[in-house]
């Protein structure tokens, strides 16, 4: 009877000491198999930061980019602008200078040798002094209107700039989008 009860116990014992190597080579598989897991989804979280930071990087390029560009393209604008205002003021000073001119050599005496004239030559006289008024009224007005248009030529060529600016940069935000 002792035998019987001792052959069972020593089963029970064998089983239990099975079960523990079992247990044993379980627990370490999961310990292999956790650190793997750790260690793939450390690498997936490097791979992540690696992406992230270079998408970034190639954002904050992208805008220094175009902001270069928009620099380079509002000062071009500006200088075109410039140029065109200093053309057209030119252009206006030769005019008004042209216009003076002609006022000037109307208002300066015709030196003539005093003779008696005869009465053809008186009115051809009159005539002359007629025309020289006429002349000082007309270069008057041309030096008025060579000013007006100059004046007027200097705005039209500074909004022309500034509109071509403006609707290049809509332009440019529009295709943005």
């Amino acid at each position: 009877m002792m035998r019987k009860g001792k052959r069972f116990l020593t089963k029970i014992g064998d089983a239990v000491e099975a079960a523990k190597d079992k247990a044993q080579k379980m627990g370490g598989s999961l310990v292999r198999r956790a650190k793997v897991a750790a260690s793939d989804a450390k690498r997936g979280a490097g791979k992540a930061r690696t992406l992230v930071a270079k998408r970034a990087r190639a954002a904050t390029a992208n805008v220094k980019r175009r902001a270069k560009a928009t620099e380079a393209d509002a000062k071009r604008a500006l200088g075109k602008a410039k140029r065109t205002v200093r053309s057209k003021l030119k252009v206006a000073a030769a005019g008004a200078k042209k216009a003076a001119g002609k006022v000037e050599r109307a208002m300066s005496p015709k030196r003539r040798a005093a003779k008696r004239r005869s009465g053809r030559a008186r009115k051809v006289a009159g005539r002359r002094a007629t025309s020289a008024r006429s002349a000082l009224k007309k270069g008057v007005a041309k030096v008025g209107t060579a000013a007006r248009k100059a004046g007027a030529a200097v705005d039209r060529a500074a909004q022309g700039a500034a509109r071509r600016l403006a609707k290049k940069t809509a332009k440019r935000r529009r295709a943005q989008r």
